[in-house]
């Protein structure tokens, strides 16, 4: 009874383990037959090459994919251009805008936007800035934020370097030349890492944007219904005052002017 028993649980056994076997295979033949193969992988090079074969609808494909996998100013500038030769001005100047961002005293890239902006249709007057802020902003511009860190470290390493010849030689000479170059150097050191930490707080704290609709009416109340102030045209920029709405945004002008645009008819330049 007992060998009746084990045989039969034996044979059980087995037709488990056949059927296992069975589904595995069949699952290695549908996975087979269902294989999807890997998209290659582009790289900057790719993307130069269609660009300069004119064929600007791939050479957008490409840069923004590397985009996704991380940013870089040139592959913003390079999108920009591509989109600029493919007609879409608006998208032209919003990854300028991203890549000035990133390189803000770089001329290439000044230079183009501001042949991109002569193309848009509104001209709005800024409101004149005071000369020291004014000032202060393009100081703080003429590096890009690793440039003013990289700067801040050498001063400050040469800042000890002087202090270690201050305090140790006994040349009354060689103490004056330490101390005067060791408090320039302190004083470079501290503004740059100041200028360092004031640009990228104003890069992350970025809340401007590209109008991509082609023209969309600012109202006086988040809402159709609103009151018609103003019209804005594709490729202008505008400071979001109010981000607190999701179908909504409440924008300021250049010269002052505030009003509510559909959240849909804008992208940030930093996001």
């Amino acid at each position: 009874m007992k060998r009746i028993i084990i045989w039969s649980l034996a044979v059980v056994l087995s037709l488990n383990v056949a059927n296992v076997w069975a589904q595995n295979d069949s699952t290695q033949v549908e996975t087979t037959d269902n294989f999807i193969p890997e998209q290659k992988e582009y790289t900057k090079a790719d993307g130069d090459s269609a660009y300069m074969n004119n064929d600007y609808l791939k050479a957008i494909d490409i840069y923004e994919s590397l985009l996704q996998q991380g940013e870089a100013a040139e592959l913003y500038y390079n999108l920009g251009n591509s989109y600029y030769k493919q007609g879409e001005i608006a998208r032209a100047i919003l990854n300028y805008e991203r890549a000035l961002l990133m390189q803000p005293n770089n001329g290439d890239i000044k230079a183009n936007l501001e042949i991109a902006r002569a193309k848009t249709v509104d001209k709005v007057v800024p409101i004149p800035e005071i000369f020291f802020v004014a000032w202060f902003k393009a100081l703080i511009n003429k590096l890009s934020v690793d440039t003013w860190a990289r700067l801040g470290i050498v001063c400050f390493i040469i800042f000890i370097v002087t202090l270690a010849m201050f305090l140790f030689t006994k040349q009354l000479k060689t103490k004056k030349i330490s101390f005067a170059v060791g408090c320039v150097c302190l004083i470079v050191s501290v503004l740059s890492n100041i200028f360092a930490w004031q640009q990228k707080t104003d890069l992350i704290e970025n809340k401007e944007a590209i109008i991509l609709a082609p023209s969309v009416t600012a109202r006086s109340t988040p809402s159709e219904n609103g009151t018609s102030l103003f019209i804005l045209h594709e490729g202008h920029k505008v400071e979001i005052k109010d981000n607190s709405m999701k179908e909504w945004k409440e924008i300021k002008l250049e010269d002052g002017k505030v009003g509510w645009i559909p959240t849909s008819a804008l992208e940030l330049i930093y996001y």
